[in-house]
Protein backbone atom coordinates (compact mmCIF):
# COMPACT_ATOMS: atom_id res chain seq x y z
CA UNK A 1 0.00 0.00 0.00
CA UNK A 2 1.21 3.60 -0.91
CA UNK A 3 2.39 5.46 1.67
CA UNK A 4 1.07 9.11 2.66
CA UNK A 5 -2.34 8.33 1.55
CA UNK A 6 -4.90 10.86 2.52
CA UNK A 7 -7.97 9.77 4.13
CA UNK A 8 -10.71 11.39 2.85
CA UNK A 9 -14.56 11.33 4.06
CA UNK A 10 -16.23 10.49 1.30
CA UNK A 11 -20.07 11.57 2.32
CA UNK A 12 -22.01 10.99 -0.37
CA UNK A 13 -25.35 9.56 0.27
CA UNK A 14 -24.48 10.08 4.46
CA UNK A 15 -27.82 11.71 6.27
CA UNK A 16 -27.69 14.09 2.78
CA UNK A 17 -24.32 15.86 3.76
CA UNK A 18 -22.11 17.51 0.95
CA UNK A 19 -20.54 15.57 -1.78
CA UNK A 20 -17.58 17.57 -1.34
CA UNK A 21 -14.37 15.60 -0.17
CA UNK A 22 -12.47 17.20 2.13
CA UNK A 23 -9.31 15.09 3.80
CA UNK A 24 -10.24 14.56 7.36
CA UNK A 25 -7.39 16.20 8.71
CA UNK A 26 -8.65 19.73 7.17
CA UNK A 27 -12.49 19.34 8.67
CA UNK A 28 -11.61 18.20 12.09
CA UNK A 29 -8.28 20.47 12.44
CA UNK A 30 -6.18 17.21 13.58
CA UNK A 31 -8.77 16.60 16.65
CA UNK A 32 -11.78 14.23 16.64
CA UNK A 33 -14.93 16.38 16.82
CA UNK A 34 -17.43 13.08 17.41
CA UNK A 35 -19.98 13.89 19.90
CA UNK A 36 -22.02 11.63 21.01
CA UNK A 37 -25.88 11.88 18.98
CA UNK A 38 -28.99 10.98 20.40
CA UNK A 39 -32.16 11.40 18.75
CA UNK A 40 -30.19 13.11 15.93
CA UNK A 41 -28.51 16.65 18.11
CA UNK A 42 -24.99 16.56 18.67
CA UNK A 43 -24.82 16.81 22.14
CA UNK A 44 -22.85 19.91 23.29
CA UNK A 45 -22.38 20.77 19.80
CA UNK A 46 -23.64 24.79 19.64
CA UNK A 47 -24.81 24.62 15.96
CA UNK A 48 -22.16 26.96 14.76
CA UNK A 49 -20.71 26.51 11.03
CA UNK A 50 -16.63 25.38 12.21
CA UNK A 51 -15.84 24.62 8.41
CA UNK A 52 -14.95 28.20 7.31
CA UNK A 53 -17.79 28.71 4.45
CA UNK A 54 -17.71 25.32 3.84
CA UNK A 55 -20.65 22.54 4.51
CA UNK A 56 -21.23 22.19 8.17
CA UNK A 57 -19.99 19.28 9.98
CA UNK A 58 -22.52 16.88 11.37
CA UNK A 59 -21.63 13.99 14.18
CA UNK A 60 -22.60 10.99 12.77
CA UNK A 61 -24.06 7.63 14.87
CA UNK A 62 -21.34 5.28 15.26
CA UNK A 63 -23.28 2.45 13.00
CA UNK A 64 -23.13 4.92 9.87
CA UNK A 65 -19.19 4.78 9.57
CA UNK A 66 -19.13 1.17 10.20
CA UNK A 67 -20.85 0.85 7.13
CA UNK A 68 -18.96 3.14 5.25
CA UNK A 69 -15.68 2.07 6.24
CA UNK A 70 -14.88 5.30 7.65
CA UNK A 71 -14.08 4.02 11.05
CA UNK A 72 -11.91 0.74 9.80
CA UNK A 73 -9.47 3.78 7.77
CA UNK A 74 -9.53 6.05 10.65
CA UNK A 75 -8.64 2.56 12.82
CA UNK A 76 -6.02 1.41 10.94
CA UNK A 77 -4.75 4.08 8.56
CA UNK A 78 -0.68 3.64 9.28
CA UNK A 79 1.37 1.30 9.37
CA UNK A 80 2.51 2.99 12.98
CA UNK A 81 0.21 5.12 14.14
CA UNK A 82 0.97 8.60 16.46
CA UNK A 83 0.04 8.97 19.37
CA UNK A 84 -2.95 11.63 18.19
CA UNK A 85 -3.89 8.59 16.40
CA UNK A 86 -4.18 5.91 19.18
CA UNK A 87 -5.87 8.64 21.47
CA UNK A 88 -8.48 9.47 18.35
CA UNK A 89 -8.91 5.23 18.25
CA UNK A 90 -9.74 4.91 22.38
CA UNK A 91 -12.16 7.76 21.55
CA UNK A 92 -13.80 6.39 18.73
CA UNK A 93 -13.90 2.65 20.77
CA UNK A 94 -14.96 4.49 23.90
CA UNK A 95 -18.20 6.47 21.72
CA UNK A 96 -19.11 2.86 20.18
CA UNK A 97 -19.26 1.52 23.92
CA UNK A 98 -21.35 4.81 24.97
CA UNK A 99 -23.62 4.55 21.99
CA UNK A 100 -24.12 0.93 22.09
CA UNK A 101 -24.74 1.15 25.58
CA UNK A 102 -27.73 3.77 24.60
CA UNK A 103 -29.17 2.00 22.16
CA UNK A 104 -29.42 -1.03 24.90
CA UNK A 105 -31.52 1.07 27.69
CA UNK A 106 -35.02 0.24 28.24
CA UNK A 107 -37.39 3.01 29.30
CA UNK A 108 -38.11 1.67 32.71
CA UNK A 109 -33.90 1.88 33.84
CA UNK A 110 -34.65 6.05 33.23
CA UNK A 111 -35.01 7.47 36.32
CA UNK A 112 -36.60 10.39 37.13
CA UNK A 113 -34.70 12.41 39.71
CA UNK A 114 -37.24 14.53 41.38
CA UNK A 115 -38.13 16.10 44.84
CA UNK A 116 -39.14 14.45 47.61
CA UNK A 117 -42.64 15.75 46.82
CA UNK A 118 -42.90 15.65 43.50
CA UNK A 119 -44.58 12.47 41.54
CA UNK A 120 -42.59 9.68 41.15
CA UNK A 121 -42.08 7.75 37.43
CA UNK A 122 -41.66 4.19 38.68
CA UNK A 123 -41.51 1.43 35.61
CA UNK A 124 -43.16 -0.85 38.10
CA UNK A 125 -45.56 1.17 40.04
CA UNK A 126 -47.32 -0.50 43.02
CA UNK A 127 -50.09 -2.91 41.95
CA UNK A 128 -53.89 -1.56 43.18
CA UNK A 129 -55.52 -3.55 46.13
CA UNK A 130 -58.99 -4.59 46.33
CA UNK A 131 -61.23 -4.17 49.33
CA UNK A 132 -61.91 -7.35 49.90
CA UNK A 133 -57.96 -8.01 49.66
CA UNK A 134 -57.18 -5.24 52.20
CA UNK A 135 -60.09 -6.63 54.53
CA UNK A 136 -58.44 -10.27 54.79
CA UNK A 137 -55.16 -8.81 55.78
CA UNK A 138 -57.27 -7.41 58.57
CA UNK A 139 -59.23 -10.31 59.12
CA UNK A 140 -55.52 -12.54 59.46
CA UNK A 141 -53.95 -10.10 61.86
CA UNK A 142 -53.82 -10.38 65.44
CA UNK A 143 -56.20 -7.21 66.56
CA UNK A 144 -56.59 -8.73 70.31
CA UNK A 145 -55.02 -5.47 71.82
CA UNK A 146 -57.46 -3.52 69.53
CA UNK A 147 -60.95 -5.96 70.07
CA UNK A 148 -59.96 -4.66 74.25
CA UNK A 149 -60.52 -1.03 73.50
CA UNK A 150 -63.81 -1.50 70.99
CA UNK A 151 -67.58 -0.31 71.67
CA UNK A 152 -69.38 -1.64 69.85
CA UNK A 153 -72.83 -0.72 71.21
CA UNK A 154 -74.19 2.08 73.38
CA UNK A 155 -74.48 1.76 77.19
CA UNK A 156 -77.87 2.44 78.05
CA UNK A 157 -78.95 1.86 81.52
CA UNK A 158 -81.86 2.40 83.55
CA UNK A 159 -85.41 3.13 81.70
CA UNK A 160 -82.94 3.69 78.44
CA UNK A 161 -81.74 0.54 78.38
CA UNK A 162 -85.76 -0.88 78.80
CA UNK A 163 -86.83 1.32 76.50
CA UNK A 164 -84.23 0.04 73.91
CA UNK A 165 -85.12 -3.31 74.63
CA UNK A 166 -88.56 -2.89 74.22
CA UNK A 167 -89.08 -0.61 71.40
CA UNK A 168 -85.45 -0.80 69.97
CA UNK A 169 -84.02 -2.52 66.46
CA UNK A 170 -83.21 -6.11 66.79
CA UNK A 171 -80.24 -7.55 68.63
CA UNK A 172 -77.53 -8.30 65.85
CA UNK A 173 -77.10 -12.48 65.77
CA UNK A 174 -74.64 -13.89 67.84
CA UNK A 175 -72.87 -15.16 64.40
CA UNK A 176 -72.29 -11.46 63.74
CA UNK A 177 -70.77 -10.21 66.22
CA UNK A 178 -67.67 -11.26 65.54
CA UNK A 179 -67.44 -8.89 62.03
CA UNK A 180 -68.88 -6.27 63.69
CA UNK A 181 -66.14 -6.33 66.33
CA UNK A 182 -63.68 -6.33 63.33
CA UNK A 183 -65.23 -3.19 62.09
CA UNK A 184 -64.76 -1.19 65.58
CA UNK A 185 -61.32 -2.73 65.85
CA UNK A 186 -60.34 -1.49 62.11
CA UNK A 187 -61.75 2.12 63.57
CA UNK A 188 -59.57 2.27 66.50
CA UNK A 189 -56.19 1.43 65.17
CA UNK A 190 -53.96 4.13 67.03
CA UNK A 191 -51.10 5.43 64.64
CA UNK A 192 -53.34 3.49 61.91
CA UNK A 193 -50.99 4.04 58.59
CA UNK A 194 -48.02 1.76 59.19
CA UNK A 195 -45.07 3.07 56.42
CA UNK A 196 -43.42 -0.46 56.79
CA UNK A 197 -46.53 -2.15 55.94
CA UNK A 198 -47.29 -3.00 52.26
CA UNK A 199 -51.17 -2.97 52.37
CA UNK A 200 -51.43 -0.13 54.04
CA UNK A 201 -49.32 1.83 51.31
CA UNK A 202 -51.01 -0.23 48.52
CA UNK A 203 -54.39 1.07 50.18
CA UNK A 204 -52.96 4.67 50.22
CA UNK A 205 -51.65 4.73 46.68
CA UNK A 206 -55.19 2.92 45.06
CA UNK A 207 -57.49 5.66 46.72
CA UNK A 208 -54.82 8.36 44.69
CA UNK A 209 -54.57 6.70 41.53
CA UNK A 210 -58.06 5.72 41.39
CA UNK A 211 -59.77 9.37 42.15
CA UNK A 212 -57.58 11.12 39.55
CA UNK A 213 -56.88 8.86 37.22
CA UNK A 214 -53.35 8.41 37.93
CA UNK A 215 -50.87 5.56 36.92
CA UNK A 216 -47.77 5.77 38.84
CA UNK A 217 -47.18 6.02 42.55
CA UNK A 218 -46.62 8.94 44.75
CA UNK A 219 -44.72 9.77 48.04
CA UNK A 220 -45.98 9.04 51.14
CA UNK A 221 -45.68 12.61 51.99
CA UNK A 222 -46.54 16.21 49.97
CA UNK A 223 -48.68 18.58 48.66
CA UNK A 224 -50.50 15.99 46.40
CA UNK A 225 -52.60 14.38 49.78
CA UNK A 226 -54.36 17.76 49.62
CA UNK A 227 -55.44 17.57 46.06
CA UNK A 228 -57.59 15.14 46.59
CA UNK A 229 -58.96 15.96 50.00
CA UNK A 230 -56.73 15.49 53.23
CA UNK A 231 -55.82 18.46 55.38
CA UNK A 232 -52.61 18.51 55.22
CA UNK A 233 -49.40 16.22 53.70
CA UNK A 234 -49.77 13.01 55.53
CA UNK A 235 -53.05 11.13 55.55
CA UNK A 236 -53.08 9.83 58.27
CA UNK A 237 -53.26 12.71 60.95
CA UNK A 238 -57.19 12.85 59.07
CA UNK A 239 -57.66 9.38 60.58
CA UNK A 240 -58.71 10.11 64.05
CA UNK A 241 -62.04 9.10 65.45
CA UNK A 242 -62.74 6.11 62.03
CA UNK A 243 -58.75 4.73 62.08
CA UNK A 244 -57.84 2.69 58.99
CA UNK A 245 -61.63 2.07 58.73
CA UNK A 246 -61.71 5.97 57.13
CA UNK A 247 -59.16 4.60 54.58
CA UNK A 248 -61.01 1.08 54.02
CA UNK A 249 -64.38 2.91 52.84
CA UNK A 250 -62.57 5.69 50.65
CA UNK A 251 -61.26 2.06 49.16
CA UNK A 252 -64.60 0.58 48.78
CA UNK A 253 -65.69 3.48 46.87
CA UNK A 254 -63.06 4.01 44.04
CA UNK A 255 -62.41 0.14 43.76
CA UNK A 256 -66.05 -1.16 42.99
CA UNK A 257 -66.92 -0.46 39.54
CA UNK A 258 -70.54 0.55 39.96
CA UNK A 259 -68.99 3.35 42.56
CA UNK A 260 -66.63 4.51 41.05
CA UNK A 261 -68.27 6.83 38.76
CA UNK A 262 -69.85 8.47 41.75
CA UNK A 263 -66.73 8.76 43.50
CA UNK A 264 -65.48 10.78 40.56
CA UNK A 265 -68.63 12.75 40.29
CA UNK A 266 -68.29 13.52 44.03
CA UNK A 267 -64.65 14.45 43.86
CA UNK A 268 -65.18 16.51 40.70
CA UNK A 269 -67.70 18.51 42.81
CA UNK A 270 -65.82 18.82 45.40
CA UNK A 271 -63.40 21.01 42.91
CA UNK A 272 -65.60 23.48 42.22
CA UNK A 273 -64.70 26.98 42.18
CA UNK A 274 -67.15 27.95 44.60
CA UNK A 275 -68.73 24.57 46.41
CA UNK A 276 -65.84 23.12 46.94
CA UNK A 277 -64.77 20.65 49.70
CA UNK A 278 -62.28 18.45 51.25
CA UNK A 279 -63.03 15.23 49.80
CA UNK A 280 -61.45 12.36 51.82
CA UNK A 281 -62.00 14.76 55.42
CA UNK A 282 -65.67 14.37 53.55
CA UNK A 283 -65.55 10.45 53.33
CA UNK A 284 -64.10 10.50 56.53
CA UNK A 285 -66.83 11.63 57.90
CA UNK A 286 -69.55 9.70 56.21
CA UNK A 287 -67.64 6.83 57.92
CA UNK A 288 -67.92 8.36 61.11
CA UNK A 289 -71.75 8.18 60.66
CA UNK A 290 -72.09 4.98 59.91
CA UNK A 291 -70.06 3.61 62.95
CA UNK A 292 -72.70 6.05 65.27
CA UNK A 293 -75.95 4.03 63.00
CA UNK A 294 -73.77 0.69 63.27
CA UNK A 295 -73.00 1.25 66.91
CA UNK A 296 -76.85 2.12 67.58
CA UNK A 297 -77.76 -0.73 66.41
CA UNK A 298 -79.99 0.74 63.36
CA UNK A 299 -78.60 -1.25 60.56
CA UNK A 300 -78.77 -4.72 62.86
CA UNK A 301 -82.02 -5.49 60.88
CA UNK A 302 -80.30 -5.58 57.32
CA UNK A 303 -77.53 -7.27 58.60
CA UNK A 304 -79.14 -10.09 59.60
CA UNK A 305 -81.05 -10.30 57.05
CA UNK A 306 -78.43 -9.90 54.27
CA UNK A 307 -76.16 -12.33 56.66
CA UNK A 308 -72.87 -9.82 57.20
CA UNK A 309 -71.89 -6.47 58.62
CA UNK A 310 -69.24 -5.33 56.00
CA UNK A 311 -71.09 -5.51 52.89
CA UNK A 312 -74.18 -3.47 55.07
CA UNK A 313 -71.84 -0.80 56.19
CA UNK A 314 -70.15 -0.16 53.24
CA UNK A 315 -73.36 0.19 51.18
CA UNK A 316 -74.47 2.30 53.61
CA UNK A 317 -71.54 4.53 53.59
CA UNK A 318 -71.93 4.98 50.07
CA UNK A 319 -76.06 6.05 50.46
CA UNK A 320 -74.95 8.57 52.90
CA UNK A 321 -72.33 9.93 50.51
CA UNK A 322 -74.97 10.33 47.72
CA UNK A 323 -77.11 12.10 50.21
CA UNK A 324 -74.38 14.68 50.69
CA UNK A 325 -73.72 14.70 47.58
CA UNK A 326 -76.84 15.59 46.07
CA UNK A 327 -77.87 17.78 48.55
CA UNK A 328 -74.70 19.98 48.71
CA UNK A 329 -75.11 20.06 44.08
CA UNK A 330 -78.53 20.30 44.39
CA UNK A 331 -78.98 23.09 46.85
CA UNK A 332 -75.39 25.05 46.04
CA UNK A 333 -73.58 24.41 49.77
CA UNK A 334 -70.35 25.35 50.47
CA UNK A 335 -67.90 24.68 52.91
CA UNK A 336 -69.60 27.39 55.02
CA UNK A 337 -72.33 24.84 55.40
CA UNK A 338 -70.45 21.88 56.05
CA UNK A 339 -71.55 22.07 59.94
CA UNK A 340 -75.38 22.59 59.30
CA UNK A 341 -75.11 19.45 56.71
CA UNK A 342 -73.37 16.81 58.60
CA UNK A 343 -74.50 17.59 62.32
CA UNK A 344 -78.01 17.21 64.13
CA UNK A 345 -79.14 13.98 62.82
CA UNK A 346 -79.59 10.74 64.72
CA UNK A 347 -79.02 7.70 63.46
CA UNK A 348 -82.56 6.78 62.46
CA UNK A 349 -82.96 10.42 60.51
CA UNK A 350 -79.65 9.18 58.80
CA UNK A 351 -80.93 6.14 58.35
CA UNK A 352 -83.82 7.34 56.19
CA UNK A 353 -82.00 10.07 54.45
CA UNK A 354 -79.59 7.03 53.31
CA UNK A 355 -82.23 4.63 51.98
CA UNK A 356 -85.17 6.87 51.53
CA UNK A 357 -83.24 9.20 49.30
Amino acid sequence: MEENIDVTSHTEGLNGLSHERKPVEDITNGHSTYKPVINGVAIGHNGKDHTNGNAPFRSLPISALKQNGILQNLTTGGDKPSPTEEQEDADLEKARQEWEALDNIQPGQILSLTASTALTEDSNPTPLISFNEALQYFQTTDLGDLLKNIQPTIRRTGLAAIAHFLFGPPRLHRELLEERDLVFAIAVCVGPVDNSQTVHMRVLQTIHKRLIGARLDCPRYGPHWENIGFQGSDPATDLRGTGFLGLMHTLYFVMDPETLPLARDIYKLSQHPTQNFPFCVMSINMTRIALQVLREEALSKECNRRQQVVGVLNEFYVATFLHIYQLWKTQQKTIADSGFVLKGKNSTEWLCAATCG
